[in-house]
């Protein structure tokens, strides 16, 4: 099943233009469309927020990896300032996407 995404004002995949091709391509209405996008991010969220690890088989791995406190300075003053402890979500490319967005393979 290929999507075209031809039809895009912005150069930006967005999760409404996410739900029109479902609607258009699958033909799901446009309410399951948006909600099943939605459901999709919100089960991501929700397992990076309790500490796992989401891999998408050939596209890539969402993390959450943890931050040290450390000092930082405000570039425009100059004043230090410290930077509190974190959790940050970080995502790594599969290498077939990788070699996708080469060119050395198609999807």
């Amino acid at each position: 099943m290929n999507f075209s995404v031809e039809s895009l004002e912005t150069p930006a995949l967005t999760k409404a233009h996410l739900a029109d091709l479902l609607f258009e391509q699958i033909g799901l209405n446009k309410r399951e469309s948006k909600d099943m996008v939605d459901s999709f991010f919100d089960l991501i969220a929700m397992q990076l927020v309790q500490g796992a690890d989401v891999k998408i088989s050939g596209f890539g791995n969402f993390q959450i990896r943890e931050k040290a406190p450390r000092p930082g300075r405000n570039p425009r003053t100059g004043e230090l300032i410290p930077i509190e402890a974190r959790r940050v979500s970080t995502f790594h490319a599969s290498h077939k996407l990788k070699a996708v967005i080469q060119g050395d393979e198609k999807l």
